[in-house]
């Protein structure tokens, strides 16, 4: 799957994109460096056994182990002191990056109530792409039984894009569902 991305990236996106933004070199056209996916648990502050479940989940979804994230600072009206794990993330690059986004735009966001597209204008201003997600049931990996809770997550899609344009006309290309 991750190698039928890579090659259609490189026999149809790429010269598409030099025709359009009529870049002289291959090494300008844009491509996705990594995918960044996090997942805040604020309720490990109190029960550290919700963190578990996290990382058992994202393991499932991103096919890697997640890295704990810890606060950084105190914050009194959280509850929250400085150095307490608070959520979970993964960066996928190279072939499970591909994996990961085919699964993601092929089967998961299909998968999602109401789906009519994601959003423009989550874009960053450097080419970056970010997508929250409600629920981690849209994944096939994870079992409607196995769940203790329903956690949501953002997606960041780093591309090497100098522009939210270039970066559009990339993830269009590569079957990002916007909306119109």
């Amino acid at each position: 799957m991750a190698a039928r991305m890579k090659e259609r990236f490189l026999n149809e996106i790429t010269p598409a994109m030099m025709q359009k933004f009529n870049y002289k070199s291959v090494m300008q056209v844009p491509k996705v460096e990594k995918i960044v996916i996090n997942m805040g648990v604020g309720e490990a502050v109190q029960n550290s056994k919700v963190l578990d479940a996290a990382v058992a989940d994202m393991q499932k979804i991103a096919g890697q182990k997640p890295v704990i994230t810890r606060s950084k600072k105190s914050i009194a009206g959280f509850r929250l002191r400085e150095n307490v794990p608070i959520g979970v993330k993964v960066t996928l690059r190279g072939d499970r990056m591909y994996f990961f986004l085919d699964k993601l735009l092929n089967i998961s966001l299909p998968r999602v109530r109401d789906f009519r597209g994601v959003s423009t204008k989550s874009f960053d201003g450097r080419g970056n792409y970010t997508l929250g997600l409600k629920e981690q049931l849209i994944f096939p990996e994870i079992e409607y039984d196995q769940i203790d809770k329903i956690r949501g997550m953002d997606i960041v899609i780093v591309t090497t894009a100098h522009s939210d344009e270039e970066a559009r006309e990339l993830l269009t290309q590569l079957g990002m569902p916007f909306t119109k």
